[in-house]
């Protein structure tokens, strides 16, 4: 029986003006660049950390990954 990992669909909810540099550089690493885009990620600890520093920015669904 194979595991599916988790996967996170990660949305930039809020505009990153005003924010610092490194925050704005989680954000590009993660492959956000417009508001209200979405992209899809395994959630590693790497990338929930990177989540983590911008929570107040995004919004995160959880699911089943294929």
């Amino acid at each position: 029986m194979l595991i599916m990992p988790m996967k996170v669909v990660i949305t930039l909810s809020k505009s990153s003006i005003g924010c610092s540099k490194k925050q704005k550089n989680t954000l590009k690493a993660l492959g956000l660049r417009k508001m209200n885009r979405s992209v899809e990620k395994e959630a590693t600890p790497q990338i929930m950390g990177m989540i983590e520093k911008v929570k107040h920015l995004v919004t995160v669904n959880k699911t089943q990954g294929k």
